[in-house]
C-alpha cells in the first residue's frame, strides 16, 4: 500500500524512516500573539490576514504563564520571540513586551512596520533607553526593490516601510532586516543590494543585523527528509529550530495555549506538543513540507538575528 509524501508520522512515502529532532537545551520560545495582520501578503506561510483569526490575540497574563515556567524550569532560555499576524496590532503588545524585559530576557519582536507600529514609536524608545539592545525589533521587507516588495505586500506599502524603519532607527531602537532571495538570486547578491538601499537612507546596518531567507513557494513539491539525509546533506538535527525553540499559540475556540515545535506549523495538529514547556519538550519528527523547504534545505532559522 502507498502512502502520500507528510502522512505518515514516522515513516516517509518509500518506506524509509523519516527524520526526527530530539530536543536539547531550550533556548528561544516564541508567541504567535495572533494571526490578525493589516496586510494580506501573497505568499505568508501562516496566512496572516485583517481577518484571520485561526489564531487568537494572547494577553500579557497568559505570556507570563509560560515566563514564570521559563524563569523556574528552563533556565537556558536567552530569548523570547514574538510573531504573528502583525504583533503591533495586539492590544496587549506593549504589556507582553514588559513583562519579558522585566524578567531580564532578550525579547524579539517581527513586524511588517507598516503603519501599526507607528503608534508605539515613543514607547519603544523609552524602553531602549531602559533596556538598550535587550529589545530588537526586526522588520520584514521582502525585497530590497519597490516593485518586488509590493507584489507580495501591496500597494503604496514599500516606502511607508521605508519611512518607519527611518524612524526606527532614529530613535537609536535595535532593528535589524529579514529579506528574501528570489530564487533566481544567490543569498549574498541579494544581502548587498538591500545594504545599498539602506546606505542610500543613511542606515547603517551591520552584517548580523540582515538576515535573508529562502524564497518559500507554497505550491512546490519538496522531498521528505529521511534519517540518512542527515549524512548526505552534511547537515544535523541539532542545527534545525526544533532542536531548541518553541512556540505558543491560542487556537480559536480554545481555553488553553498550545506549544508547537516552531514559528512555522501554526495549523497543524499533528504538531501539538501539549500546553507547557515541559509538555513540549519531546521528539519532532519532520513531517511537514516546511521542516524540508524552511529547514533542512533552506537553513533557515526564525532567531537568527538577536
Amino acid at each position: 500500500m502507498t502512502i502520500d509524501k507528510f502522512s505518515d508520522l514516522k515513516i516517509t512515502a518509500d518506506g524509509s524512516e523519516r527524520a526526527y529532532v530530539d530536543p536539547l537545551h531550550l533556548k528561544t520560545v516564541w508567541f504567535n500573539i495572533g494571526t490578525r495582520c493589516n496586510l494580506t501578503c501573497e505568499n505568508c506561510y501562516i496566512e496572516s490576514s485583517p481577518t484571520n483569526d485561526e489564531l487568537v490575540y494572547i494577553n500579557d497574563s497568559e505570556v507570563k504563564i509560560f515566563l514564570n515556567e521559563i524563569q523556574k524550569d528552563f533556565t537556558h532560555v536567552q530569548l523570547i520571540g514574538l510573531t504573528g499576524g502583525e504583533p503591533f496590532l495586539n492590544p496587549s503588545i506593549m504589556k507582553i513586551i514588559e513583562s519579558v524585559l522585566s524578567t531580564g530576557l532578550d525579547i524579539l519582536v517581527l513586524t511588517n512596520a507598516f503603519k501599526a507600529v507607528e503608534r508605539h514609536l515613543d514607547k519603544l524608545s523609552e524602553l531602549t533607553k531602559l533596556y538598550q539592545d535587550k529589545l530588537h525589533i526586526r522588520i520584514s521587507l521582502d525585497h530590497y526593490t519597490k516593485e518586488l516588495h509590493e507584489k507580495e505586500r501591496g500597494e503604496k506599502t514599500f516606502e511607508r516601510t521605508l519611512q518607519n524603519i527611518q524612524k526606527l532607527y532614529n530613535q537609536k531602537i535595535n532593528i535589524s532586516i529579514a529579506g528574501r532571495s528570489l530564487m533566481s538570486e544567490k543569498q549574498n547578491e541579494s544581502k548587498a543590494h538591500y545594504h545599498h538601499l539602506f546606505q542610500k537612507m543613511g542606515v547603517q546596518l551591520s552584517e548580523d543585523k540582515m538576515v535573508i531567507f529562502p524564497e518559500m513557494d507554497l505550491n512546490k513539491s519538496v522531498p521528505e527528509i529521511t534519517t540518512a539525509c542527515w549524512d548526505i546533506l552534511k547537515v544535523s538535527p541539532s542545527q534545525q529550530m526544533c532542536a531548541s525553540e518553541r512556540m505558543i499559540v491560542k487556537r480559536k475556540g480554545q481555553d488553553n495555549l498550545t506549544v508547537l515545535p516552531c514559528t512555522l506549523i501554526a495549523y497543524d495538529e499533528r504538531f501539538n506538543m501539549g500546553h507547557s514547556l515541559k509538555e513540549g519538550n519531546q521528539r519532532v519528527y519532520l513531517c511537514h513540507k516546511f521542516c524540508a523547504q524552511f529547514c533542512v534545505l533552506g537553513g533557515a532559522s526564525c532567531s537568527a538575528v538577536k
